[in-house]
């Protein structure tokens, strides 16, 4: 039976992503700047945007200083002008972008009745208008190109159930999972796969504060994993979604939460 099974050939270089050019927003810290990373490494020539451009250039200089290509450009997700300026970047440097990972996000946690129209703006505008502008625009290229291609929206775990203080973020990450779910189905037959990945929590800049505070530790310990995620533990799911390795999974949201989900009412 093992000498049978060791015979067998398993393909794995469709997780590879020698060839690709791949676009991250929101690539200044968090989330975004280790998915660059994880992307070079695999072989994606890869762009990084962030409404500051200075601020993406030690990250780019560690990408080509391992051997991999990067470049920044300055990008607003809110404005579609600017949105547009980047790709353009983009293709005149590495080609047409065939893979988005949609990640820009920003939070503002209220209880709703103590959220004011500015707070709803500003998170809904980045969230969910950006990332409604920043994929439809990768789409039309990749289109235009005939390429087809994937697209990673970066929604949460708050965008599949509710918890107190996050109304206008869940509302918006909730959106960005049914904007997927229709990405999918309209542009199935363009050969472009569009699918969502939901973190539970890890520890970034928008909320270490809180997860090094004495609430936010007696948080986590009430959780099935009793830990936070480490950000290795999103390589796995990035790669097989950004890579052709899942070129029949398309619509998904996939909570990537350690069975944070799961916890009992």
């Amino acid at each position: 039976m093992s000498s049978s099974l060791n015979a067998q050939a398993f393909d794995l270089s469709g997780f590879q992503l020698e060839g690709k050019v791949a676009l991250i927003t929101g690539a200044s810290s968090g989330f975004g700047n280790h998915f660059a990373r994880v992307l070079a490494a695999a072989g994606a020539k890869v762009v990084v945007g962030a409404r500051r451009e200075d601020k993406l250039q030690t990250l780019v200089k560690e990408i080509q200083t391992s051997g991999g290509e990067a470049l920044a450009v300055a990008m607003d997700v809110t404005q579609i002008d600017s949105v547009a300026a980047a790709f353009d970047t983009a293709e005149q440097a590495f080609g047409t972008v065939n893979v988005l990972i949609n990640n820009a996000g920003v939070a503002v946690p209220k209880m709703v009745h103590k959220t004011s129209e500015a707070d709803w703006d500003f998170v809904v505008d980045t969230n969910l208008k950006g990332a409604w502008i920043v994929a439809a625009e990768a789409a039309r290229r990749m289109v235009s190109a005939g390429s087809g291609g994937a697209i990673v929206n970066i929604s949460s775990v708050l965008g599949l159930a509710t918890s107190l203080g996050h109304g206008v973020y869940s509302a918006s990450k909730a959106g960005v999972i049914q904007l997927t779910k229709h990405m999918a189905l309209e542009l199935a037959d363009k050969n472009i796969r569009v699918n969502a990945i939901c973190p539970g929590y890890f520890k970034t800049e928008m909320n270490g504060e809180y997860f090094d505070s004495e609430a936010g530790k007696k948080y986590i310990a009430l959780t099935p994993a009793k830990r936070l995620g480490e950000m290795n533990e999103m390589n796995a799911p990035l790669l097989l979604l950004a890579s052709d390795a899942s070129s029949f999974i398309n619509g998904v949201a996939l909570p990537i939460d350690g069975g944070h989900l799961l916890m009992s009412i």
